[in-house]
């Protein structure tokens, strides 16, 4: 029946198709981090790729897709104005036109599913499959290129529920898949049969998430991490007044009775360099008493400057330092900025000299002796990355330092969070997470929150490390399997138009 829908009625009602379209992409993006609507989420989908399968005009499609995409990218991604407001007197004009070019550009990748899903597909069935296909090839598009930038993919839409342990076999791409092809289903081959083909893919998710989380537990460690979360507000962190008060906040925490074995302090945490230190390391290992202290911190070597974590020994002394590689574009550094000064001879971009921080060499393992074990760092925005976290050496253990002050209040730390709990089930690594305002989390091998400080609170959490599981598929593997297998469905849906005369 829906192969057979006649187009005229829709194209005189176009008006009307964009704005359902718009509110169906907002209502896809209630099942990303706080609210996690997947069933709500699911039939939104489900009732968008029924409004664009019948489009057979590639530019009609690709139209429909990029008002879909301003909806949902709008509704997940308006946290993109909080780190606007922390400085609102500079900053706050640049608001409003931050939320519209992300989501308008966000959007340019679902126009582009909604346009292949036109060129692979000759019949409402075969487009809305394609939509599919091509959806999750282009979540795994913007996972790379430019840098990358894999936040609300469709498949996050699952995690915290069991389906999302699917993502320790094929990744979140892999989840983002099984997502719209359950989502394609009604359209492509009948409600009936579609929700049956639907609950066929999600209950088989379903009930492999629901064994893998009922499998026996490994053994947690001996060791106990101390992570600190001082809350230090954004706009008040560098104040000349207030950074000595944060600062004696987290040596305060650090000496609190108990008998760590790592303590933890989060992104940025200090009001000097690594380098330049003037006395503050020294009194960071006077108040750990003998227990190290891995903490965010800056650090310059030359002209360049550097977002690092530094492990500060019992005597002061600075340990293993890892720099972050994978920084945050106009946030962090200006793309292409050493190359535009020395084309222009104009110094205010170039990382080489100070102005922005230069990327460290790549992922690290850092070697915390025989109790503690081997750690992969990550510091922020590297945790949304899946690709980052694949090292030659496997790690014991994850930790992440992060400063989500700049992300707000209202979703932007929630989904952070979740996309980390992700990285724990593709691992099958457990992560301990320390944010300057929250949410500082333990997290288990499967990405279940042990235990967590709430936003915008202040406090420290002594935890056991949770037990590492055996190596995934996915932490093998990566994106290659799921990537062959959006060629080759893609190459049957093509092969179909082409049999059918298209």
């Amino acid at each position: 029946m829906v192969a057979r829908l006649d187009l005229r009625p829709r194209q005189r009602r176009r008006p009307g198709l964009g704005i359902a379209a718009v509110l169906l992409g907002a209502l896809v993006a209630t099942g990303q981090a706080p609210l996690g609507f997947w069933w709500l989420a699911l039939p939104a989908l489900a009732g968008l790729i029924w409004l664009l399968a019948p489009v057979a005009s590639v530019r009609a499609a690709a139209g429909l897709g990029w008002l879909a995409g301003v909806g949902y990218f709008t509704a997940a991604m308006f946290w993109i104005v909080d780190p606007f407001f922390v400085d609102p007197q500079q900053d706050a004009w640049m608001a409003p036109f931050a939320l519209v070019g992300m989501a308008g550009g966000m959007a340019l990748f679902w126009a582009l599913s909604a346009a292949g899903a036109v060129v692979l597909g000759a019949t409402p069935r075969g487009r809305a499959l394609g939509f599919a296909v091509a959806m999750a090839g282009t979540d795994l598009l913007r996972t790379y290129v430019l840098t990358g930038f894999p936040w609300a993919l469709v498949g996050h839409v699952w995690i915290g529920t069991w389906p999302a342990q699917v993502a320790a076999l094929v990744g979140p791409v892999g989840l983002s898949l099984m997502t719209l092809l359950a989502a394609a289903g009604p359209a492509a081959f009948g409600p009936v049969r579609g929700v049956l083909f639907a609950w066929a893919i999600l209950g088989g998710a379903g009930g492999y998430g629901l064994m893998r989380l009922h499998a026996p537990e490994p053994p947690a460690r001996a060791q106990v991490v101390r992570l600190i979360q001082p809350n230090a507000a954004q706009n008040l962190k560098w104040r000349d007044d207030l950074a000595p008060m944060f600062f004696e906040r987290l040596l305060t925490h650090t000496a609190a009775p108990g008998h760590p074995d790592l303590i933890v302090w989060p992104e940025t945490s200090v009001p000097f360099l690594l380098n330049r230190p003037q006395g503050g390391l020294d009194a960071i290992a006077e108040a750990a008493h003998g227990t190290p202290v891995a903490l965010g911190i800056q650090r310059t070597q030359g002209f360049r400057a550097y977002n690092s974590l530094a492990v500060i020994q019992a005597d002061g002394a600075v340990g293993p330092v890892y720099d972050k590689h994978h920084l945050v574009p106009f946030g962090e550094y200006v793309p292409l900025g050493d190359l535009f000064w020395r084309l222009t001879g104009i110094e205010t971009f170039a990382p080489s000299l100070g102005n922005g921080y230069s990327a460290g060499p790549g992922p690290r393992v850092l070697d915390l002796g025989p109790t503690l074990g081997h750690v992969l760092p990550l510091i922020c925005y590297e945790g949304v990355f899946p690709q980052d976290l694949r090292t030659t050496t496997r790690p014991d253990w994850i930790l992440q330092i992060t400063d989500d002050g700049w992300f707000g209040t209202l979703s932007g730390p929630y989904q952070h969070l979740a996309q980390v709990r992700l990285r724990a089930v593709e691992q099958g690594l457990p992560i301990l997470r320390v944010a300057n305002t929250g949410v500082t989390a333990v997290i288990d091998a499967r990405g279940r929150v042990l235990d967590h400080l709430p936003l915008n609170t202040e406090g420290h959490i002594d935890a056991h490390i949770p037990g590492a599981l055996p190596a995934t598929v996915y932490s093998r593997t990566g994106d290659w399997p799921v990537f062959l297998l959006l060629v080759l469905l893609a190459g049957l849906l093509a092969w179909d138009r082409l049999r059918r005369g298209h």
